[in-house]
């Protein structure tokens, strides 16, 4: 075990935030329930970050009627690319269709595997009917064109598009870690599917330790690669976007995640406003120490380029 479970002043010790420390400190005084469906819909959050000129993948359309589910395949056909289809209010990686690409009009996820047209139309469906939304409430479909990521992850991911998700506090980048994706997790980046998680260092961007299932690990499961020689690129810029993401959102308890495009550098695909705590777990250990170190540093007079610059000054050496 990473932590010791059965101690909690062990837990205090190292920082460790419970459920209840987040709900009631962080996200009941810093995230005013008005902002949530900015984060909370996909959609809202690509058209907020347009506004605020901050980089997220191209919008390629929107599902919202059945008229739309009927043309989707012909409409993709005529973009050629690959491409992700996801719920504006999804949750937790759920409804998420990946298609890395299109060969002779047809399908394939990048697994190898065909989708036929009726599974890419029952999938829309799925989405417009509910299914994967939060409460369950009818959605729209958000189409996106696929990121095509940055060769530092050859090898520390199966299959699929890895991402950087930030913990950013009153905007200041406090803890980051990258998820990986393996077999089991159907090539998505979700912790709770199976992805690899892994903790990084805030000020650099290097590897610290990793987890799946919420237990240590040191090679990835699918392709044997040591994880603690990675080392994620660009992260002064992937750090200042996160922070950046504060006057977008206007939340003080934020979870920021980013994909490193080969080709257009950092870009947010999804901002939100209750961010789980099994980062700490992918560090071994907690962020309050961290936190109560940014309450000391905060000031409104720092803009998002200062923020980014303390937080790997100054947090990288709190455990």
């Amino acid at each position: 075990m990473i932590f010791n479970i059965a101690n909690p002043f062990s837990l205090k010790a190292r920082g460790v935030v419970g459920m209840n420390k987040r709900n009631i400190d962080y996200i009941a005084r810093n995230n005013p329930r008005r902002l949530y469906p900015i984060v909370d819909d996909k959609l809202k959050t690509k058209l907020q970050a347009e506004e605020f000129q901050i980089p997220s993948p191209k919008l390629l359309g929107v599902i919202e009627c059945q008229k739309h589910v009927r043309q989707l395949p012909d409409f993709l056909r005529e973009i050629g690319v690959g491409f992700v289809i996801k719920p504006a209010r999804g949750s937790g990686g759920k409804g998420i269709l990946i298609i890395s690409h299109q060969e002779d009009g047809k399908f394939f996820k990048t697994s190898g595997k065909e989708v036929s047209d009726d599974e890419i139309q029952k999938h829309g469906s799925n989405i417009l009917s509910g299914l994967y939304s939060l409460g369950g409430t009818p959605d729209v479909g958000v189409l996106e064109e696929l990121v095509e990521f940055s060769d530092i992850f050859d090898g520390f991911t199966y299959e699929g598009v890895p991402d950087v998700r930030i913990i950013c506090y009153k905007g200041y980048p406090a803890f980051a870690m990258t998820r990986l994706s393996t077999e089991v997790s159907d090539g998505k980046a979700n912790l709770h599917q199976g992805a690899v998680g892994v903790g990084l260092d805030i000020a650099t961007g290097k590897a610290l330790r990793a987890v799946q299932f919420d237990k240590a690990v040191t090679h990835h499961p699918d392709t044997d690669t040591d994880l603690s020689e990675l080392q994620v690129s660009n992260w002064s810029e992937i750090i200042e976007l996160a922070s950046r993401c504060y006057e977008m959102s206007q939340l003080g308890y934020l979870g920021v995640d980013v994909i490193l495009d080969k080709h257009r550098g950092p870009m947010i695909i999804e901002l939100n406003a209750r961010p789980g705590l099994a980062i700490q777990i992918a560090h071994g250990f907690g962020m309050g120490k961290r936190i109560d170190r940014i309450e000391e540093l905060y000031t409104p007079r720092h803009d998002y380029k200062e923020r980014a610059e303390i937080a790997m000054k100054e947090l990288a050496g709190i455990e």
